[in-house]
């Protein structure tokens, strides 16, 4: 080997060398930084006309492993997607109260009960009357209440899906750019690494909303398709289309009055099981399109049951129910939305003019006052509510029930589908959890990139030496 050969070699060592100890510093410096993905310089052996050249520097590698992220992303959405349904569960679980703790709807009914049966002692009491029509006010505002909160939740999921939407939208346009852009680095022989871990950032966020596979194409772009075969991104972006809705209504659905989910302008369906299931966005459709009507039939079937129970002319010889579908009777075709509609009855209501109390005891469409003493209206009144009839609506089973266990079946039921939800959520984040662990167990190794940082620095000296060697040895040539 010539002098020329063995500078040029100890050179291109020198910059590799170089060049590493640059990429070291890089991954110690970003061990915490999330997203960022451990570099390692790429190089092989120079050949010059058949003979050693040195070292070349392929490029820069980011070391991940596909299968695993693609795994985490997948199980941050299922993760995701039970997070959100749980909440909302545990929400209206809430609203209706234990009933061991007060402002709960069965202590409402329970304290309806007793003041009933109070007043029957004594009917001839205005304080015990004034009683039982401040008890029966506590029963309407507490499933005014919960129907108000199921409303709500539905209007916050539609709100959720709005901004899900857009996001995504944005998501996929920059992920677009970051295609080009790093195509563009690589094409001029610039490092892309930095951009490939922004655009796996934007991937990561895009997962929890929607389940995604991404798949590799040429020149390292990238395509993205939802975990059950729908395009976002393939060689050019797709968009999605929501319209919010600005108000809530327990009679709207997608299809009166609430907007679907369009791809390209295509209906798309937004089942759990349809292309787009699995993620956040799929969770507030199910909260908006399907669990949260299904939690307001049943409260809607309580609201019926307390209606008709006591508009009976069997309780009520006058005909008039204490409970209206604000101001009417019960109608079998109106029955949804009926609990955000139930109001006492005007004619006991102290807000309404009037009003008397006294027609808790002598009938709601008395036009005068009966015997001071007569009891059997309020007694009618408890019995109707204790009695055990099978409920006309729901789905909460056809064993027959007072309205107190109806009430509590409503309960039972919302904290059912509250546990099964916390089972599946304990396994879908320690799924995620441990896929988490896996991923930064290929982070940055601070121990590992020091040790490497040794081995560079012989190598470093080792080149180093070999050009203060030539150096020596041209100095002596030239004093000859």
């Amino acid at each position: 080997m010539g002098i020329t050969n063995a500078f040029n070699n100890a050179v291109s060592g020198l910059t590799a060398s170089s060049r590493k100890a640059e990429i070291v510093s890089a991954n110690v410096a970003n061990a915490m930084t999330e997203g960022y993905a451990r570099r390692e310089l790429s190089i092989s052996a120079e050949t010059l006309g058949g003979d050693n050249g040195g070292v070349r520097i392929l490029g820069v590698n980011r070391i991940v492993d596909k299968a695993l992220l693609q795994d985490k992303q997948l199980a941050d959405a299922a993760a995701a997607n039970v997070d959100v349904k749980v909440d909302f569960f545990a929400n209206i679980e809430a609203e209706i109260g234990n009933p061991s703790e007060p402002g709960s709807l069965s202590e409402s009914i329970s304290n309806f009960e007793n003041a009933l049966l109070s007043a029957a002692s004594m009917p001839d009491s205005t304080a015990r009357l004034t009683a039982t029509v401040s008890t029966a006010e506590t029963i309407v505002t507490k499933i005014n209440a919960i129907s108000s909160e199921i409303q709500q939740s539905r209007l916050d999921a539609d709100h959720a899906i709005g901004k899900q939407v857009d996001i995504l939208n944005e998501s996929i346009a920059r992920i677009d750019d970051l295609n080009h852009a790093i195509t563009s680095q690589l094409s001029t022989g610039r490092d892309a690494s930095a951009l490939m871990d922004e655009r796996q950032m934007v991937l990561d966020q895009i997962s929890e909303i929607v389940p995604i596979k991404v798949v590799d194409r040429d020149n390292n772009q990238i395509s993205i398709f939802t975990k059950s075969g729908a395009i976002l991104l393939d060689g050019k972006p797709n968009e999605l289309a929501f319209s919010p809705a600005s108000a809530m209504s327990a009679t709207w659905s997608q299809s009166s009055g609430l907007s679907g989910l369009t791809l390209n302008g295509q209906p798309v369906s937004t089942l759990e099981s349809g292309m787009f299931g699995g993620g956040t966005l799929a969770a507030n459709f199910a909260i908006r399109d399907e669990l949260g009507p299904e939690a307001q039939a049943n409260l809607d079937a309580v609201a019926r049951d307390l209606m008709t129970r006591l508009e009976s002319v069997d309780v009520d010889a006058t005909g008039a129910g204490l409970f209206t579908d604000a101001g009417s009777a019960f109608d079998a075709t109106k029955e949804v939305g009926l609990a955000g509609r139930l109001r006492l009855n005007a004619a006991v209501d102290p807000d309404q003019s009037g009003s008397a109390v006294w027609r808790m005891r002598d009938g709601l469409a008395a036009t005068t006052q009966g015997p001071a003493g007569d009891s059997s209206l309020l007694s009618s009144l408890a019995t109707a509510l204790s009695t055990e009839t099978v409920p006309a609506s729901g789905a909460m089973g056809s064993s027959q029930r007072s309205f107190a266990g109806l009430a509590a079946s409503l309960l039972s039921n919302v904290s059912s589908d509250r546990q099964s939800a916390e089972l599946t959520q304990s396994f879908t984040s320690a799924r995620q959890q441990s896929l988490n662990d896996m991923v930064l167990g290929q982070g940055v190794d601070t121990d590992y990139e020091m040790q490497n940082l040794l081995v560079i620095e012989k190598a470093y000296s080792a080149n180093a030496k070999v050009i203060a060697t030539i150096d020596a040895l041209m100095q002596q040539l030239l004093e000859l």
